[in-house]
Order: C-alpha cells, then sequence, then structure tokens
C-alpha cells in the first residue's frame, strides 16, 4: 500500500498529462488520505488538475517534508502570513493544523503568546505584506544577528518562503470568494461568485443592490474625469499622448481605489487581529507622478 504522502512528495509522476475525471479523482482521494479531508482551495483548484498537482507538490515540501523549521512553526507562520491581510480563512485552516502537529494552543491565544523568535518576524512580515520594496538588508541582519532568538540562515530563507507563499494564497482565497461559514464542519465554506437574477435574495448582494449602485455612480465619476480632462487636452498645448495616457491611469486608480463607505466599514474578526501587530499599516502606492521613488533593496 501507498503512504499517505506518496502522491504528494512526486505528483507529477502519479498524475498522466492531459489531467481529466480519472486523475481529479485520484488527486481529491489522495488529498483525504493524506489530510483527513479534502479543504475548499484543493476544491477549486481541481478544476485545473495539473495546477492543483504543482501546488500540492509545493504545499508538501513547505509544511511536510523536512527542514530547518519544524512542523508548528511553519503553521504558525502561515497563521501571521494570513492574518496581516485579514484572510480568516486561512489563519482558521492553519491554526487547525498547527494543533494537529503538536503546537502550542497557547500561542493560538495571539501573536504576544509566541516565542520572541517568531515575534521578530512580525515587522518583515509586516513589509512583505504591503511595501515590500521597504524591505532592506538591516532587516534581515537584525534576524540573523547572534543571539538566544536569533534566525539560521537556513530558517530564514524558509520563513520567508511561508510568508510570501501565503500572502499570495490570501489572494486567492479571496478571489475565488473562500471564506469561513461556521455552520459547516471544520467552519470553512465555499462562496464562489455567481450571477443572480434580479428577482433572486441575493440580488441585494450583488449589482441590482447597493453595491451595485455604488458601483455605477464610481463609473460615472470616471467618465465625467475622463471628458475633462479630453477637454483640458484641447486647451493645453504641447501635452504628449504619453501624458495623457499616464494622468488618466492615475485618474482611474484613484477612482477604483475609493471603496463605498457601506463597504468599507468591516471590522476584522477578533481571531484574525490578534495575530496582527500595526494593523493600520497597508498598502501604499510605490510611486506617483512627480514623486521621487522610494529607495529599493536590489539582492543582485
Amino acid at each position: 500500500a501507498r503512504g499517505p504522502f506518496t502522491a504528494l512528495l512526486s505528483p507529477s509522476q502519479q498524475i498522466p498529462p492531459g489531467g481529466g475525471e480519472s486523475s481529479l479523482h485520484q488527486l481529491l482521494v489522495d488529498a483525504f488520505v493524506s489530510a483527513g479531508r479534502v479543504d475548499n482551495i484543493t476544491m477549486v483548484m481541481g478544476l485545473h488538475p495539473q495546477y492543483l498537482s504543482s501546488f500540492w507538490k509545493t504545499q508538501c515540501l513547505l509544511l511536510r517534508m523536512d527542514g530547518p523549521l519544524p512542523y508548528h512553526k511553519r503553521h504558525y507562520i502561515a497563521i501571521m502570513a494570513a492574518a496581516r491581510h485579514q484572510c480568516s480563512y486561512l489563519v482558521g485552516l492553519h491554526m487547525e493544523e498547527f494543533l494537529q502537529v503538536g503546537g502550542n494552543p497557547a500561542w493560538l491565544e495571539g501573536l504576544h503568546r509566541a516565542p520572541p523568535k517568531l515575534r521578530n518576524l512580525n515587522e518583515i512580515n509586516k513589509l512583505l505584506a504591503h511595501r515590500p520594496w521597504l524591505l532592506t538588508k538591516e532587516h534581515i541582519e537584525a534576524l540573523l544577528k547572534p543571539g538566544e532568538d536569533s534566525w539560521s540562515l537556513a530558517e530564514l530563507v524558509q520563513a520567508l518562503v511561508l510568508l510570501t507563499h501565503y500572502h499570495s494564497l490570501a489572494s486567492f482565497v479571496f478571489g475565488c470568494g473562500i471564506k469561513p461559514k461556521e455552520d459547516q464542519d471544520g467552519g470553512h465554506g465555499c462562496h464562489p461568485p455567481s450571477p443572480h437574477s434580479d428577482s433572486s435574495p441575493a440580488s441585494d448582494d450583488s449589482l441590482g443592490g447597493s453595491g451595485g449602485k455604488d458601483a455605477m455612480r464610481e463609473v460615472e465619476m470616471l467618465m465625467e474625469r475622463m471628458k475633462l480632462l479630453q477637454e483640458s487636452q484641447l486647451e493645453e498645448e504641447g501635452v504628449t499622448q504619453e501624458e495623457m495616457e499616464t494622468r488618466f491611469e492615475l485618474e482611474k486608480t484613484e477612482s477604483l481605489l475609493v471603496a463605498p463607505s457601506d463597504i468599507a466599514d468591516h471590522s476584522p474578526q477578533s481571531n484574525v487581529l490578534c495575530f496582527v501587530e500595526d494593523p493600520e499599516f497597508g498598502y501604499k502606492d510605490f510611486t506617483r507622478r512627480g514623486e521621487q521613488a522610494p529607495p529599493t533593496f536590489r539582492a543582485q
């Protein structure tokens, strides 16, 4: 009989080229055997079996294979990364995994209960999640500095890969509509986006409801700004097409980034915020027209 992780070790050898229903079925069976369940990320990625196979291989290498970091610390780092983007689905998923591999339940009370060595990742986690161009060699040196809570280079490399991996995976979870659902087994559910008719009870949350009206207002404002830009172009001389395109992109970005007040007014769950320090720190534009670009950290 195969060991539970056989399919994860070399999925490219397990899955015949071209995928198909049989390969997807085998992937889902192996997922259930190895983890005791099939989570919604696996179900969604199952629409593309070859991609799921590659993703699984990556997940296995990061979380289950030999490496400098203990298994429970790997899951805690995943929690820290997902919490930075307030992805409650991934936070809940890895809280369960953390306990299953023998993690200390007290650590799940919040980042303040974790060991100092893990808490020291907070600053670099914050920067990688929102403004990675602000990362400097001093941030790396501070973590590698000899001491009781210092990181080895191998440990830090694995930690940084885990952080960036779960920052990206949080975007996938949000994009696919995967969110916690307390009334389902395991506390995690999937709500894929779907079109609703005007008569549907769910239409209030679709373009037929207040969200749709707000979106239409945003489009109207954008169109009005475009009109003003075109009129301005006629009045000004020497304005190049490139300058006009830059102005338009700036106006479009500023318009689309302004969320309606009823959408922007939300409070993350406490089980996510407890793993986040300085929650107000977020994304800001890397550079704006007419402003000096911030210094960047170049590895090569």
